[in-house]
C-alpha cells in the first residue's frame, strides 16, 4: 500500500520552508511521532546537520521529531523501522549517487511499497519516478545508474517553468528538453509545476494543487490535466 505526497518543491514564493505543505502533511503523517530525512542531496552543499536541522524545524510546527538518516549507525535499518521518510530536494546526481553508495535505493523502494508514509520535494519527487533522466539539474557527479524508485510509472520534471514569450532568453525551454528526452525514450514525463503535488495512495495517483500540470508523451502533443486529476491510467 503506497502512501506518498510527492511535491514540485518545499518552498514558495514568500512562502516558509514547507509551509504550504503543512496542513496536507499533518494529515499524511499523522501517526508519526518521528520521521527520518534523507539529507543527502544537500541543497548548495549544505551539511546534512544544517539541512536537517532546517527540516526539523519545520515539522515541528506539526510536532512531529525528525532524524537526519546519516545520524544512524545501521542506516538500512532505520529505513525498515522508520514510521515516516521524507527526502528532500539539492541535487538529483547526489542524492541519487549517495542512496546507491549505501545500497538504500532497493531497500527505500521496498519499504515504500509496504506503506511506510513518504514526502518527496523536488529531487526527493524526482527519485519516485522510473528514471531520474527528467531532471534539471546539472550533473555533478555520476551515478551507478539513472533507475529510480518506481514509485510512480512515469517520470517528473519538478519546478515545470512555461515558456516566457516576453523573455529575450534564447535556450532551451523545459518543454523543448522534455522533447529531446523524447527523442530516446517513451516514459511519459509530468511537468509538476510550484505549488502542486502528487498524492498516491497504493495505485492511485491524483493530481493536488491549484495548478494544472503538464504532461508529455512521446509523438503526442502536450496535455494540460487539472488540479484533482486521476493519472492512474498511465500505469
Amino acid at each position: 500500500m503506497k502512501n506518498l505526497i510527492i511535491a514540485s518543491t518545499s518552498t514558495l514564493h514568500n512562502g516558509g520552508y514547507l509551509e504550504y505543505l503543512l496542513p496536507e502533511l499533518s494529515v499524511h503523517f499523522k501517526n508519526v511521532s518521528e520521521l527520518v530525512f534523507i539529507p543527502y542531496a544537500r541543497p548548495s552543499g549544505i551539511s546534512h546537520d544544517e539541512y536537517t536541522e532546517k527540516v526539523r524545524q519545520a515539522f515541528s510546527k506539526i510536532n512531529i521529531k525528525v532524524k537526519g538518516l546519516h545520524e544512524f549507525e545501521d542506516l538500512k535499518e532505520a529505513l525498515k523501522q522508520a514510521e515516516g521518510i521524507f527526502t528532500g530536494g539539492g541535487n538529483t546526481f547526489l542524492l541519487v549517487t549517495q542512496l546507491y553508495r549505501h545500497d538504500l535505493m532497493t531497500l527505500l523502494s521496498e519499504t515504500l511499497k509496504k506503506g511506510t508514509p513518504y514526502l518527496g520535494t523536488s529531487a526527493g519527487s524526482n527519485i519516485t519516478g522510473l528514471t531520474m533522466q527528467t531532471t534539471n539539474d546539472m550533473p555533478i557527479i555520476y551515478p551507478p545508474s539513472f533507475q529510480t524508485l518506481g514509485m510512480i510509472p512515469f517520470n517528473l520534471n519538478p519546478h515545470y517553468l512555461d515558456p516566457d514569450s516576453n523573455s529575450t532568453h534564447m535556450g532551451e525551454t523545459r518543454e523543448t528538453r522534455i522533447k529531446e528526452f523524447h527523442q530516446f525514450n517513451t516514459l511519459p514525463v509530468l511537468g509538476l509545476r510550484e505549488g502542486s503535488w502528487l498524492e498516491v495512495r497504493n495505485e492511485t495517483i491524483t493530481l493536488k494543487g491549484n495548478l494544472k500540470a503538464r504532461l508529455f508523451r512521446q509523438n503526442q502533443q502536450p496535455e494540460e490535466l487539472e488540479s484533482g486529476s486521476d493519472l492512474s491510467f498511465l500505469n
